[in-house]
């Protein structure tokens, strides 16, 4: 056998290791001979894997890589060959065929290899190259110097860092550590000072292989450099664990300063700490320092940087000249916290203060809110405004904008076969309006023009798989709607199929009801006793049957003597207006009778919070774990009509994760806002284990009737809470509390329950609050935010919710607008507590102003109806 023929029946049969030995055993011509033939290889494995094998060639990609290295003319077409596409998966990770690979380059000339070994490390893309050890294994043996590649210095970087001190690889590519892109990245997660390259690198610097200078200077350079905190992240805990001393910071001192006015906050952070204990800093660097930091947006470091000021200047009162400007620009901070600090730092350097440094105090006196300005211009005496703090100007607040009208008329269904076919045709049953006008014109028209509504069916009909008991459940309208159709013309392969495509009763209620509509017209057209129209279909948009119109269609039944359809008739009932009384004791079916006694029952419903197996008494506060949140509404007191659909509707909610058509329910129930809104409730702080509450939905129970209480609010809270629908529910706020229907007191409760368990942003709720509050609806904020903070407080021990400050800052402004008086227990004994920190003090103006006899009504013009 020639080696040809042997080399070809060790790639089939994927021996890379064989092949590797008969490779290495080839003599120049043999090689020349083998590297010939691989074009032809290939064509012949792509052939016979393309139907067996799903991988392709990338399940011979060893071998032939093998052969290839071993055989081919030049680095150029080796490196080429080696990582041809077709020879890894998509998604393949590092090969495994390097020693193998190394091994048949061994007997290649040096020159040849160093060529080859530049050319694959030139090719890198990404740290995780899957060529990335062959390149670096080859640098090594070559000893070649590295080309500049940032993915070669981040996968040398990503390797096991055993071995560092003795890679040959350490010179040269250490110092690029500092400026190649992606290395931060890659050692991100390196945490550990004894693990890792982290503990590598200050194992080398401890033995001295690796000046310590060197590293230090390489992070100052990577972090002049710039970069995102992440890719910083690195770089940060090794300066960190470097510790440098102040005396190898001094000489390093001007770049720590250029690092504070817009490096990343940690590495800030990082200079701000090194710099505070160089002695070489003069006078105008301390300036500089205090400056770049008081500026910064991160508290923290105007923080640390008014803290520096205070210990120089206590420890060199001639320092504070230079501090006037820093102090200055400390007073525009956004925190009433930091503002104090720094007017107190002021007040404590004004007797050292020459005339210009004064002047530079009183010039921004201005930017400090009244009482600490009010001292610190007592102390400084006139200024730019003659040194005072101007009064607060009258906010002028706009009216609550009126609320939009709340029903328009319903469009009418199609009276045409071709109008009900385009309608079909050119829309999803995605909205409840499509789905009751394709309903009532269809049952109109198949009972009054069948033969024409089938003839236009049949030119659209879609095909449908066998709908029969095999089916399974129908959960969508669609399928539906595409089984009346196809019974009426004639392609239905079974009857009675409402029987078992009626899904199980753990969907949600109003669900049901959707489905129990459809299922009875189906039934209806299979047994002959379709009436001539629908009770149900609304004559305005938000899904109310006007009473003297359902008076009518009664009217039209009995004049046919057909009987109306059990859950149409109670879907009908559902939507009378609150307001208006059937006109119907003239009629004589039993129907009649039933509409001619409606009287609106509305059951009383309140909504639990549970949290595991704890109810309403659960400590929402509680950090230590994860509040699992489910809302369940409870009937308080039922109703019974002896109507069957309408007492489940009133009395049973449900939660399912296949609950489907929510935006349908408000218009099920649009004269029981509050029925819908609870069977909103046990899906509402579900998450990812059930459909998205949006903002769409609260429109809709907006201008629905009927009362508002706690499903309501938890609804329109939840939605509030929700930065991503922004500003809709706003728009809904506002509109609900122009109709006077905004139930405040149990909307504070719901959003504080929110916020307090975690399930709510508070950023994106005061956010949201404070729009609305400056659109109109101040004192209904007011309202809100009072009922919320005794649920929001934290009890002692317990530590706040983030932003709490806040929402506290938030309530004291929309009093001051409101004139709102009346203490707030909570807020009187958490604002008595000890402390300075921005929550306290802001309870503390909260409390004052609410509770202050004499102060007046901030707003200039605030309308009647307060909340």
């Amino acid at each position: 056998m020639d080696h040809e023929d042997e080399i070809r029946k060790l790639i089939r049969r994927r021996d890379a290791g064989r092949l590797a030995e008969r490779v290495r055993a080839l003599d120049g011509p043999s090689r020349k001979r083998v590297a010939a033939m691989l074009p032809e290889v290939l064509k012949e494995l792509s052939a016979v894997s393309s139907g067996r094998d799903s991988r392709g060639l990338a399940g011979f990609g060893p071998v032939l890589r093998v052969a290839g290295a071993g055989t081919l003319g030049g680095a150029a077409a080796v490196a080429s060959w080696l990582y041809r596409r077709s020879f890894a998966p998509q998604w393949a990770g590092p090969d495994d065929d390097v020693d193998l690979v190394l091994a048949v380059l061994a007997q290649r000339p040096a020159a040849w290899r160093a060529d080859l070994a530049e050319r694959l490390a030139r090719r890198l893309r990404s740290a995780d190259d899957r060529g990335m050890r062959l390149a670096l294994e080859l640098l090594r043996q070559t000893g070649i110097a590295p080309p500049r590649n940032d993915a070669l210095v981040a996968g040398w970087a990503a390797q096991p860092p055993d071995g560092l001190a003795g890679d040959p690889l350490l010179g040269h590519l250490l110092p690029r550590l500092f400026e190649a892109q992606g290395v931060g990245r890659v050692l991100q997660w390196d945490t550990d000072p004894d693990q890792g390259f982290l503990g590598a690198l200050l194992r080398l610097a401890r033995s001295g292989r690796v000046r310590r200078a060197d590293l230090l200077d390489g992070c100052l350079r990577r972090f002049l450099l710039g970069g995102t905190p992440v890719e910083l992240r690195f770089f940060v805990r090794l300066h960190q664990a470097l510790d440098p001393s102040p005396a190898e910071v001094e000489p390093r001192a001007r770049d720590y300063l250029r690092l504070l006015p817009a490096a990343p906050g940690t590495v800030a952070e990082a200079a701000a700490r090194r710099l505070r204990g160089c002695p070489a800093l003069t006078a105008d660097d301390l300036a500089e320092a205090w400056e770049s930091l008081v500026l910064r947006p991160e508290r923290k470091l105007v923080r640390a940087g008014l803290s520096w000021l205070r210990a120089e200047v206590r420890r060199a009162p001639d320092l504070a000249g230079p501090a006037a400007a820093p102090l200055a620009r400390a007073f525009g901070a956004d925190s009433a916290e930091l503002q104090e600090q720094a007017a107190e730092l002021a007040l404590a350097c004004a007797p050292a203060l020459d005339e210009p440094g004064r002047r530079t105090i009183r010039e921004a006196i201005e930017l400090l809110p009244p009482e600490p300005g009010a001292r610190v211009a007592g102390a400084f005496g006139g200024g730019k405004r003659t040194g005072t703090v101007a009064a607060a100007e009258p906010v002028r607040l706009p009216p609550l904008p009126a609320a939009p009208e709340r029903a328009r008329p319903f469009e009418p269904p199609p009276a045409k076969p071709d109008e009900l076919v385009e309608l079909w045709s050119d829309t999803h049953l995605h909205s409840w309006q499509t789905w009751e006008r394709l309903l009532a014109g269809f049952v109109t028209l198949a009972y009054h023009e069948r033969d024409a509504l089938a003839a236009a069916l049949a030119t659209i009909r879609t095909p449908m798989w066998r709908w029969g008991a095999r089916a399974g459940n129908w959960h969508s309208v669609d399928r539906w709607f595409q089984g009346l159709a196809n019974h009426l013309t004639d392609q239905a392969p079974d009857t009675e199929v409402w029987r078992t495509a009626l899904p199980e009763a753990e969907l949600p209620t109003p669900q049901l009801l959707v489905l129990h509509r459809a299922a009875e017209i189906l039934r209806a057209l299979e047994e002959g006793t379709l009436p001539p129209l629908l009770l149900a279909t609304p004559t305005h948009d938000t899904g109310h049957v006007a009473a003297a119109e359902l008076v009518r269609r009664m009217e039209v039944l009995e004049a046919a003597g057909a009987k109306p359809l059990a859950a149409d008739l109670q879907q009908a009932l559902l939507r009378l207006p609150p307001g208006e009384r059937p006109e119907a004791g003239h009629l004589t079916s039993a129907a009649g009778r039933v509409l001619a006694g409606w009287r609106h029952p509305e059951p009383e419903v309140e909504l639990q919070w549970w949290c595991g197996g704890e109810g309403p008494e659960h400590d929402w506060h509680d950090r230590g774990h994860d509040h699992s949140v489910m809302l369940w509404p409870v009937v308080r007191r039922r109703v019974r009509t002896g109507l069957p659909l309408v007492d489940v509707m009133f009395r049973r909610f449900e939660h399912h994760i296949l609950a489907g058509h929510l935006d349908w329910w408000p218009a099920m129930l649009p004269s029981h806002r509050e029925v819908a809104a609870a069977h909103f409730a046990p899906g509402l702080l579900r998450g990812t284990d059930g459909p998205t509450i949006h903002a769409r939905y609260a429109r809709s129970l907006a201008r629905a009737e009927g009362p508002a209480g706690a499903s309501f609010a938890a609804v329109l809270a939840r939605v509030l809470g929700d930065a991503g629908q922004h500003p809709e529910p706003v728009e809904v706020l506002l509109e609900v509390a122009a109709r006077g229907e905004l139930p405040c007191q149990e909307l504070g409760r719901q959003a504080g329950l929110m916020l307090a368990s975690g399930k709510a942003r508070m950023g994106d709720m005061v956010a949201a609050l404070g729009e609305a509050a400056e659109r109109g609806a101040h004192a209904q904020v007011w309202s809100i935010a009072a009922a919320a903070l005794p649920v929001l407080l934290p009890a002692p021990g317990q530590r706040p919710r983030n932003g709490l400050a806040g929402f506290v800052e938030l309530a004291a402004k929309v009093a001051g607008w409101c004139g709102a008086r009346g203490e707030i227990p909570q807020v009187r004994d958490l604002a008595a507590r000890a402390g300075n920190s921005a929550l306290l003090r802001e309870l503390r103006t909260l409390h004052a102003l609410v509770t202050s006899p004499d102060a007046k009504d901030g707003t200039a013009d605030l309308k009647e109806g307060r909340a």
